[in-house]
């Protein structure tokens, strides 16, 4: 079997857990931030898992992680 390439995006957005699950971070955390509550920002801070529904995808994205 040909090796599968890493999808270059992903590799640097996405971690897999010990069980499998998907970690990512949370979005809106980049720029325009002065308008953004500090509660609302400290949020962002904390990560989060990948829907379900997507796993199967990101994790075809990143064979060797």
């Amino acid at each position: 079997m040909p090796k599968i390439k890493t999808h270059s995006g992903a590799k640097k957005r996405f971690k897999l857990t010990k069980s499998g699950r998907v970690k990512r971070a949370k979005a809106y955390k980049n720029h325009i931030l002065n308008k953004k509550s500090t509660k609302r920002k400290r949020g962002l801070r904390k990560g989060g898992y990948a829907d379900v529904t997507n796993e199967a995808t990101i994790k075809r994205m990143i064979p060797y992680k």
